[in-house]
C-alpha cells in the first residue's frame, strides 16, 4: 500500500517529468479542491482550474530540475485523511538559467474509493522577509 509520503514523492517525480495526467490524477477531482500556489496567484479553487494550471505549467518553458526535502517530510494519517509537510528546495530552470527557491509545503490527502491517496488541499509558500517591520520576534537565548 502506498503511504501518503510515497504518494507525494510520486507526485513530485511526475512534476519533474511533466507527466500532466499523473500530476492531475493526484488531486481529488472535485470543484472545491483548494490549492495555495507558490507563484503570483494566492490560490486555485477547483479540480478543473488546478488541472488547467498544471497543463499550462507542463507546456511552459519553466522546468523543475529537482525537488528535495530539506526538512521533513513529516506526516500523520488517520482513517481516510493524512497530511505531509516539510520544507522543500526547488531547483528550477527558467529561460536557460537555473535557480533555487526554498518553500514550505503542506499536503492534506484523502483516500479515494480505491484506497489511493489524493491531494485535497495543497499549500506551498515562502515566508515574508519582515511582514510587520520588527524582524523576528523570536528572541535568542543569551545564556
Amino acid at each position: 500500500m502506498t503511504t501518503a509520503i510515497d504518494q507525494i514523492n510520486n507526485f513530485h517525480r511526475a512534476i519533474l517529468h511533466k507527466e500532466v495526467e499523473r500530476i492531475c490524477q493526484t488531486y481529488v477531482p472535485k470543484e472545491d479542491t483548494y490549492v495555495f500556489v507558490e507563484g503570483p496567484r494566492y490560490s486555485t479553487i477547483g479540480y478543473s482550474h488546478i488541472s488547467k494550471g498544471w497543463r499550462d505549467f507542463c507546456n511552459s518553458g519553466l522546468t523543475l530540475e529537482k525537488i528535495e526535502w530539506i526538512e521533513g517530510p513529516f506526516t500523520e494519517a488517520s482513517g481516510d485523511f493524512a497530511w505531509v509537510a516539510g520544507i522543500v528546495l526547488l531547483t528550477v530552470g527558467v529561460n536557460g538559467q537555473v535557480l533555487q527557491q526554498t518553500f514550505r509545503a503542506t499536503y492534506i490527502l484523502q483516500k479515494n474509493e480505491a484506497g489511493s491517496w489524493q491531494i485535497r488541499h495543497e499549500h506551498v509558500s515562502a515566508p515574508l522577509n519582515d511582514p510587520y517591520g520588527i524582524g523576528d520576534w523570536l528572541k535568542k537565548n543569551n545564556s
